[in-house]
């Protein structure tokens, strides 16, 4: 079969792809593997349901929302909040489950569903594994009279997630200018208020959604109109997040970019500092760079690599109980605090770190020294034959070995997205792009489409 799920949930082109009639069977297969606990325990289960604002959200919702209260479970519908709220709010509550409606930093076009399990963690591969198995070879269970699920808004969620993320400041952000850029997503409303609550001086750009602008030339894929207010300003930093707010980038007092490898150096020496990082570890994926484990090796903090996704991360996190993990686009985890990526969280705790040692976030972010790393994301291509296809495996072998120890190549099929994403790594900037260039070119030729 088919997977229908990639590494974040299930996405597609709302209303091509991922249709009303999808989402209402998922929800409705989902019902039972996820819920099941509650309903052999002879009681109702209760999910979250929320979504970023993109407009096929409200009818994906509905569709979502009726599946699960067909199902005999009853709903908690949430609104339009940030993924890593979701997270929180079905631990708070002791759901159990929830499910999230978003394609995160994609265009509007596209939409998404994820489900989160008990305690707002995301699902194995096997509970995946699970719901499409009865999505496709079991009919959905139809309960009646008083069996079926209720459906109540949940009208404080919002203020319960920002009272949740003051919580976890060591410090207060009084002294602070900092400019918060939206995405015109989820976290429109809850951001600014988050760092208003926190004592910080805000200016807002990108919080004004309307169902279709969002990540439209802003948010953390579309750093220029930050890097711009950020200087117009004066102030000590920006933030940005993506359509559903569970990554974050930084921008410093220069308008210059700070990416999540610097965001995980920074924070990994800043909970060092208090005696919070576990173990002395950081948990990474693979596309990290190589720099920043140089110089956590330095530091005295462990790196420990995962693939790609934060669930990943959060795996390997759950393994040795870290407090600590992320990747390199923003998607950073405080597991003290969170259950996934949370870009607010994420932007507290860096302006956090300014405010308590009084250094610029350009000083705080020399922390490491970035390899020239190349990415290229090669489109039209079958990547599900990435690891098979003996050209491309002796292309990769070849580049590896003439960049030696001083640089790597990583190949991987997008878990999102339709394209095979090729990175390179080497000490001089033009050596990284030319192998990675030769490398997607044979990418492009042995796994065309029509090969």
């Amino acid at each position: 079969m088919t997977r229908l799920f990639g590494t974040d949930g299930v996405r597609g082109l709302a209303n091509e792809t991922l249709t009303v009639e999808l989402s209402m069977r998922l929800a409705q297969a989902a019902a039972p593997v996820l819920g099941g606990d509650a309903f052999e325990g002879g009681r109702r289960p209760t999910a979250v349901v929320a979504r970023d604002p993109r407009i096929s959200g409200e009818f994906i919702n509905a569709a979502v929302v009726a599946g699960l209260a067909s199902s005999g479970v009853d709903v908690w519908d949430a609104g339009v909040l940030p993924t890593p709220a979701a997270a929180f709010l079905v631990a708070d509550l002791d759901a159990d489950f929830g499910v999230m409606i978003s394609a995160s930093h994609n265009p509007a076009p596209d939409n998404g569903i994820k489900f989160l399990a008990r305690g707002g963690e995301k699902l194995s591969d096997e509970e995946e594994d699970a719901i499409q198995q009865r999505l496709e070879q079991e009919e959905p269970l139809r309960p009646t009279g008083a069996e079926v699920g209720r459906v109540r808004r949940f009208s404080d969620a919002e203020d319960r997630y920002v009272l949740h993320l003051l919580t976890s400041l060591p410090n207060r952000l009084e002294g602070l200018k900092v400019v918060l850029d939206c995405a015109h997503g989820a976290a429109s409303g809850c951001s600014p208020e988050a760092f208003k609550g926190a004592g910080a001086e805000v200016i807002v750009i990108g919080a004004d959604p309307d169902g279709v602008n969002i990540n439209d030339g802003c948010g953390s894929t579309h750093l220029e109109s930050l890097q711009a207010a950020v200087k117009e300003h004066g102030a000590d930093l920006g933030i940005a997040h993506d359509g559903d707010a569970d990554r974050c980038l930084a921008v410093d007092e220069n308008g210059e970019v700070v990416d999540g490898d610097q965001i995980m150096g920074m924070m990994a020496l800043a909970l060092k500092d208090r005696g919070a990082l576990k173990d002395d570890t950081l948990v990474v994926t693979v596309m990290s760079n190589l720099g920043l484990k140089l110089a956590m090796r330095e530091a005295g903090v462990r790196v420990v690599e995962t693939r790609v996704g934060d669930r990943y991360v959060l795996a390997g996190m759950k393994h040795g109980a870290y407090s600590l993990g992320g990747e390199q686009s923003g998607h950073v985890i405080f597991s003290d605090y969170a259950t996934t990526g949370d870009g607010v969280l994420t932007g507290l705790q860096i302006a956090a770190r300014v405010a308590g040692t009084g250094k610029r976030l350009s000083e705080l972010a020399t922390v490491m020294e970035h390899l020239p790393q190349v990415l290229i994301n090669v489109s039209g291509v079958d990547k599900s034959r990435t690891a098979e296809d003996p050209e491309v495996q002796a292309a990769v072998s070849t580049a590896m070995a003439r960049l030696g120890s001083e640089g790597r190549v990583l190949l991987r099929p997008s878990g999102t997205e339709p394209v095979v994403r090729v990175m390179v790594e080497a000490p001089d900037e033009d050596v990284a792009r030319r192998e990675a260039e030769e490398l997607a070119e044979v990418v492009k030729r042995e796994l065309a489409l029509h090969h």
